[in-house]
Formats: C-alpha cells, sequence, structure tokens
C-alpha cells in the first residue's frame, strides 16, 4: 500500500470534499469541522484535534492557506507552507478530510460543511466562533475546547529566537 498517497488523498478540494460529505451523510455519520493555520504542530494541536475528534464520526480540517496566515499572523509567518501543513495533518489518524481555504475566514467552508459540531479552541469564546451562528441555526452545536497552556507556535517561535 502507498501511505504517503493514502494520506494525499485526504487533502481535497471543495468539490472533493462535497462528495466525501455526501458519503459520510449517507451513512448517518456525524461530522465535527475546525479550522486553523497549524503552523508548527505541537502537544497543544494534538491534544485539541484528539478532543475534537471524539465529538463525531469524521474530523475535517480547514487549513489557512499561505497568504491568510501572512495577514493574520504577519509577513514572518507562515514558517511552514501551506503543502507541508495539510500533508502533516493528513497524517493523523483522527483527520479524516484536510482543506486549504484562502479567505480571511472559513465560513464560506464551514456553510459548505454544515458541520454537525464547530469546534474551537478555548481562546475563542462561542459568540467570536465565525459560522456559529450559521451552525446553530440549523441545530448544530458550537464546542470550544480548553487551550493547552504553554503550547502554542508563537511560544515555539520566541524561543527558537532567544536560542533556546
Amino acid at each position: 500500500m502507498d501511505y504517503l498517497q493514502v494520506l494525499k488523498n485526504k487533502i481535497v478540494d471543495s468539490t472533493a470534499l462535497s462528495r466525501i460529505i455526501e458519503n459520510y451523510r449517507l451513512k448517518n455519520q456525524s461530522i465535527v469541522f475546525t479550522n486553523g493555520c497549524f503552523d508548527l504542530l505541537h502537544q497543544g494541536h494534538v491534544t485539541y484535534l484528539a478532543q475534537a475528534a471524539s465529538y463525531g464520526n469524521r474530523l475535517i480540517v480547514g487549513i489557512n492557506s499561505d497568504s491568510s496566515v501572512k495577514k493574520l499572523k504577519g509577513s514572518h509567518r507562515p514558517i511552514q507552507d501551506q503543502d507541508s501543513r495539510c500533508l502533516i495533518m493528513a497524517s493523523m489518524h483522527v483527520v479524516s478530510a484536510v482543506i486549504i481555504f484562502d479567505e480571511d475566514t472559513p465560513l464560506e467552508l464551514i456553510k459548505l460543511i454544515k458541520p454537525d459540531y464547530l469546534v474551537k479552541g478555548g481562546d475563542w469564546t462561542p459568540d467570536k466562533i465565525v459560522g456559529a451562528k450559521e451552525v446553530s441555526e440549523y441545530g448544530g452545536q458550537i464546542i470550544s475546547i480548553p487551550f493547552v497552556e504553554g503550547f502554542s507556535t508563537t511560544a515555539i517561535e520566541s524561543k527558537i529566537k532567544s536560542g533556546f
């Protein structure tokens, strides 16, 4: 089996994602969606993603494009390009599909997916989570997972800059 191809097949565009979602729905599987830059995958991310996945049958992860990350985090980011970040994310057992989005927010992606569970980290209050209103309107749930203190890409970046 070509495991690299298996991982690459988890990275999809919106057309493929629509087909995948239709298949999940036919099988009565619940869908969890989350998004982020996931620039340097660390323990906080892994904990968060594992907890998010536990809410449903399938976890779909939206990854900010390189240009989107630059707008959010500044010209020095991302540290890893979007293809690298997607492949790393796809390698996680708990992740069913990965899609890149170029917009400032994942709202259009959320409208496409219509997740049963919209999940964000505890640094986001439910009233600030993009798509929360839309997901709530059709009966989906908004979940805020507690932030794992001490783990962030920014903290790792600062540590590297200071020479450990």
